[in-house]
């Protein structure tokens, strides 16, 4: 859901969209490729969390501030006060949690679904916030959440199944989705993702 944007340092966010198969060895290639590449480029850009009101502003424009008081009139009908503080960023834990939590029963998943979203939407939290989302797998029970996230491979493959759904007419893996408009296939070299980051910037 992430563009590029403009954060406090000046930085943009590079949002990365990735199919793969975890027994592909190119997705294993192309996996540590675009690691290289992230390392060597994080003095320009942010891959983690980005102002809210400046992602927003660089995705949605004028139309920006239309959209918030929409939203913020929307909630005000559900009881809810929309909070735009804090940051955004990579959601991939968290959809890992609702996986873990999921297998504890469908109750326990929506609960910390709800939770997840009041935290995000209502009180400014980070959405890849290890803590907090540990905190709010505890208050709706869902017990051994911390253990699960320290592992970053628990949940990846039933998170990936569940994003190839959505990736109709990729004809191989990796496929990776660059800002939402640029692709890039195969165990590429790290320049090549360096130049998508650029071009996706721009």
């Amino acid at each position: 859901m992430a563009q590029a944007a403009a954060n406090d340092t000046g930085k943009k966010l590079i949002r990365i969209d990735i199919s793969s198969d975890s027994v592909c060895p190119w997705c294993f290639v192309g996996k540590k490729n675009l690691d290289k590449a992230i390392a060597s480029s994080k003095d320009q850009f942010d891959f983690e969390g980005v102002n809210k009101k400046e992602f927003y502003r660089s995705k949605f424009g004028s139309r920006s501030e239309q959209i918030v008081s929409r939203m913020t009139e929307v909630f005000r009908g559900l009881g809810l006060e929309y909070n735009m503080s804090g940051l955004t960023g990579s959601t991939l834990d968290s959809h890992r949690l609702i996986h873990f939590a999921g297998q504890r029963g469908l109750d326990k998943q929506h609960d910390l679904v709800e939770e997840l979203f009041l935290g995000y939407f209502t009180q400014g939290k980070y959405i890849g916030d290890r803590e907090f989302l540990v905190e709010s797998a505890r208050k709706v029970g869902v017990e051994g959440a911390a253990q699960f996230l320290e592992n970053p491979e628990n949940g990846l493959k039933e998170v990936n199944e569940e994003l190839e759904k959505y990736s109709a007419g990729i004809t191989g893996v990796p496929h990776f989705v660059i800002n939402e408009k640029h692709q890039l296939s195969g165990g590429q070299p790290p320049e090549v993702f360096r130049k998508a980051f650029q071009w996706a910037a721009s």
